[in-house]
This record gives C-alpha cells, structure tokens and sequence, in this order.
C-alpha cells in the first residue's frame, strides 16, 4: 500500500476504496471480507477479486433482519482461513464504512490483522439527491459483480 491508513482507534487504520485494491494486490495474503447483509450482496453486487485468483469472504457483522452483531463473526472469520497472529492484512467493507469499522475493531481485539476498515464502502453515503453510488467501491471503478 503505496499511502499509509488514516488512524484510527482500535484497528490498524482506515483506507479508500482504491488503496484496499492496491493493498489487495501488492499483498497475496491479503483478504477482503465484505460484511454487509446477504441481501445487500445479492441485490447491490459484491466485489471482484477474481482478476486477483481470489475472492472476497462474505462474513455478516450484523444479522439479518435483527440488526444485531453476528454472534457467530469471529468464527466466520475464521473459516475464510485467517488466523489470529498470523500478521495477514484483513480489509473489511460495508455499504458505506461505518459497520466495517465494528468488524475491524472486533478482529483487531481477537488477534486478527492487520485490520482495516475501507472509507466510503461499496456504495458510500447517500448523496444529494438521496441515493448511494456516487462514492465507494463501485464508484471508483473498482470490479464489482451482481450475483
């Protein structure tokens, strides 16, 4: 990652959309988990790392339709094959950057990371004229697939 992150407390800093994408291919270790609903991934798109041989790990942090945290995120987070001290850098994405920084905080405290959270998400905050899409992931051009 040619720019460092943004700090931030808890997690190893935050990062644009386009940074994670560098830092997903300079690092081959690297991972992306796109933590936003099941929905959200089916309706809205996911992102495309199959450019990169891989692909992202949908882990929910919060569970639908209770909006609660996923009890089950750490352990989910497992099974995409990451673990705790083994130094692999995690970048997590939601709709817009903010459930991603929950997500991150959570793995930096169970030993996951380094973790980042990607500023403006996948599709970033609601715009002027009332919808998303003019920030984020999709907006700067990165792949993106619709499931």
């Amino acid at each position: 990652m040619s720019v460092p992150p943004r700090p931030a407390p808890g997690y190893a800093g935050d990062i644009t959309p386009t940074e994670a994408w560098d830092l997903l291919t300079d690092r081959e270790d690297a991972v992306l988990v796109d933590v936003r609903t099941d929905a959200e991934w089916r309706y809205v798109g996911v992102p495309d790392l199959r450019g990169l041989g891989r692909q992202a790990a949908l882990v929910e942090w919060v569970s639908y339709p209770s909006g609660r945290p996923n009890p089950r995120f750490l352990e989910q987070l497992a099974a995409t094959g990451v673990t705790p001290g083994d130094d692999r850098p995690v970048v997590f994405l939601c709709r817009s950057g903010q459930r991603s920084i929950g997500a991150a905080q959570a793995a930096t405290a169970a030993g996951y990371g380094p973790a980042y959270n990607v500023l403006e998400g996948f599709e970033g905050a609601t715009g002027p004229d009332g919808h998303r899409g003019h920030e984020g992931w999709r907006a700067a051009g990165l792949p993106w697939v619709q499931p």
